[in-house]
């Protein structure tokens, strides 16, 4: 199965995420299938591939709860259904 999930990158207490696609088995910051965005919590900052992540949701991919907090707040779900 796929996941929408976030990959930790940076340094120690100064961490940075990507959204990625990855398979659910893989590790944490294994090699992604997609990367599909930026999160950085220090500062709020989101940056996100609409489209790419609109169609991953589509083919069935799950997000972990944070990344569901995240799309939500970017109204990405309301996309789907149209």
């Amino acid at each position: 199965m796929v996941k929408l999930r976030l990959k930790k990158f940076g340094k120690k207490r100064e961490a940075s995420y990507r959204i990625v696609a990855i398979k659910s088995r893989a590790r944490r910051d294994g090699r992604p299938l997609e990367e599909l965005g930026f999160y950085n919590p220090r500062t709020n900052e989101t940056r996100l591939n609409i489209p790419s992540i609109v169609a991953r949701l589509q083919q069935g991919a799950q997000p972990s709860d944070t990344v569901r907090a995240i799309l939500e707040k970017a109204k990405v779900f309301e996309q789907i259904n149209v």
